[in-house]
């Protein structure tokens, strides 16, 4: 254990339970607000203590336990919405981590650790319209997509308390090489990219949902990756 390099630190754990806002004049309900919490908590298999979601059948669950945002994610955020007040938990995360993590370095199915937990990454947040409502603005999923800082959803495989401070360590590689990066355009921007599809079906890491949706697209591109 000793020999495992830490290679960043979680700057905020942050939870949040669905609050009514006003979008689009009608009363929507979201997590989507979080707020930093002192101390440690436990990462359990359906995600942290303390932290719920409005939507169960979308948000949440063993896939989706714990959302992570690299901190340096900020920076550009910063500059891009200048004026914007962007307390850690902005963008909905649970973890606010440290140390140059990138959507294109890190494979689905990498596995770290922080604090007494073991966790696995599941697959890249793709986000919805919380997103905008969280910024009052109409362009914020866009902006998200198209800058590729998505972040990413844990999955835990070793329950454990974890808090602000911890190290975050990579303990393991993937068996697959697809990217964070790679699983948001197959899902959501490169829909007809059928190499990129076919990698993205064989990836037993990724949710067995998004496993299926891949292998539908093949089907209907006859099973060859060409439309």
């Amino acid at each position: 254990m000793s020999r495992i390099k830490p290679m960043g630190v979680v700057l905020s754990v942050n939870v949040g339970r669905p609050l009514l806002k006003l979008w689009r004049g009608r009363p929507t309900s979201t997590a989507i607000f979080k707020t930093p919490v002192e101390g440690r908590i436990m990462a359990r298999r359906e995600g942290l203590e303390g932290d719920q979601q409005s939507d169960r059948s979308v948000h949440g669950g063993p896939d989706k336990a714990v959302y992570v945002y690299p901190s340096e994610h900020y920076d550009a955020w910063r500059a891009e919405l200048p004026g914007v007040e962007l307390p850690w938990g902005a963008f909905g995360e649970n973890l606010s981590i440290s140390g140059g993590w990138r959507e294109d370095g890190i494979r689905i199915g990498d596995r770290f650790r922080i604090g007494d937990a073991e966790f696995e990454v599941s697959q890249p947040r793709l986000p919805c319209f919380k997103l905008n409502l969280r910024f009052d603005r109409p362009d914020m999923v866009k902006r998200m997509l198209s800058s590729g800082r998505f972040g990413f959803y844990f999955r835990v495989r070793s329950e454990g308390k974890i808090g602000a401070g911890d190290a975050v360590a990579r303990i393991g590689r993937s068996d697959w090489d697809l990217t964070i990066s790679e699983a948001a355009r197959a899902m959501a921007i490169d829909k007809e990219d059928g190499d990129l599809i076919r990698r993205a079906a064989d990836v037993e890491a990724l949710p067995d949902d998004w496993r299926a949706e891949f292998r539908g697209r093949l089907d209907r591109m006859g099973g060859t990756g060409a439309p």
